[in-house]
């Protein structure tokens, strides 16, 4: 006879039956389950990693707003967030807005006379042999992108012989456009007027630089035509020695006498070593708001709004390497060579 007080069988797991939890007791997912090999399961907790992460950051953001209102105005600031370019690491190479020794130089380098108005730029296009027709409508908005500019076919010709060619029909600058499965994804561009103040009164320099995210301008949301008109320059984030000299090199690209009237900007803003490459114009519209023009008499008038208006195109350019001189793989000296094993050991170094 069984004993009393105790059921017939046994424990619940002897009668082939699956324990019940009777504690109700909520596990918390405290570590990332990267550990997990089994993909289903490890899956499954990473999800609940996440949500429980997500829970704790609403809590303690919640927390935060509880005591910043019973704190009210001693309460302490908002504390920045932590980004990759407010952590980088600092750049032995960086350029002080005030360093006379970087104004000397870049005074006397070879894209002075580009910055002071007395050459005007004029480019020479080309691209990788027998390109696919999808490349020419990219070479159509660069063509309407950058004053200037001329396209010839490519055919059989070498890249040293273009760069012959091109100097001899007083050419300033070649740009190469190469391409894979029908998109952009290189750009070769090499300064072919010759300087007797640098590189021994040779051409150079030569850069290449790897192109990405390109969009037509025909796919940018609302956008607008570009009209004839040289643009404002707008070259933004180039901080250190090495990002002076990619800047002026895409700012030679462009005539330093902009028509105002035409209301256009090209941008060249360089982030984290990606240089993103914009065309906007600015346009002025009368807002509903009044604005008081002069308090004597009350006279008022229509508040201005400006906003902007993108043309295209849009793309993304990422430098490779620097050459001196003109375009010569096989006996060129490199200025700087992007090495990514050696100089990509963290996220926070930035080299332009």
């Amino acid at each position: 006879m069984a004993p009393s007080g105790k059921r017939k069988g046994g424990h619940a797991s002897l009668q082939g039956k699956k324990p019940v939890n009777t504690t109700k007791v909520k596990r918390t997912v405290t570590n990332n389950p990267g550990r997990i090999r089994n993909k289903l399961k490890r899956s499954e907790m990473y999800g609940k990693y996440l949500l429980e992460k997500k829970a704790q950051k609403r809590q303690s953001r919640i927390q935060r707003e509880k005591e910043a209102e019973a704190l009210g105005e001693d309460a302490p600031k908002k504390a920045a967030p932590r980004t990759l370019d407010n952590t980088r690491e600092l750049e032995a190479t960086a350029v002080q807005p005030d360093d006379e020794e970087i104004i000397a130089d870049e005074a006397e380098d070879e894209f002075a006379p580009y910055f002071s108005d007395e050459i005007r730029p004029k480019i020479l296009l080309t691209t990788r042999p027998c390109p696919s027709g999808e490349l020419f409508h990219f070479i159509s908005d660069l063509m309407r992108f950058f004053p200037q500019m001329y396209y010839y076919p490519r055919k059989s010709y070498s890249v040293k012989e273009i760069c012959t060619f091109g100097s001899n029909r007083k050419f300033t600058h070649l740009i190469v456009l190469s391409e894979k499965s029908k998109v952009c994804n290189g750009m070769l561009i090499s300064h072919l007027r010759p300087s007797n103040e640098a590189n021994n009164g040779l051409g150079g320099p030569t850069a290449f630089f790897k192109v990405s995210n390109v969009i037509p301008s025909s796919d940018v949301p609302n956008n607008g035509s570009a009209t004839s008109h040289i643009p404002e320059l707008n070259l933004h984030g180039f901080t250190t020695r090495l990002g002076h000299r990619a800047g002026r090199f895409l700012g030679s690209l462009f005539p330093h006498n902009a028509q105002f009237q035409g209301r256009q900007v090209a941008t060249f803003h360089n982030q984290r070593d990606f240089i993103f490459v914009r065309h906007h114009r600015y346009i002025f519209e009368e807002g509903k708001e009044d604005v008081v023009v002069n308090k004597e008499n009350g006279k008022k008038k229509k508040k201005t709004k400006a906003r902007l208006q993108e043309l295209g195109p849009r793309f993304t350019m990422k430098m490779r390497w620097l050459q001196e001189g003109t375009f010569d793989t096989q006996f060129g000296e490199y200025e700087w060579f992007h090495k990514r094993k050696e100089m990509d050991i963290t996220r926070r170094k930035f080299h332009l």
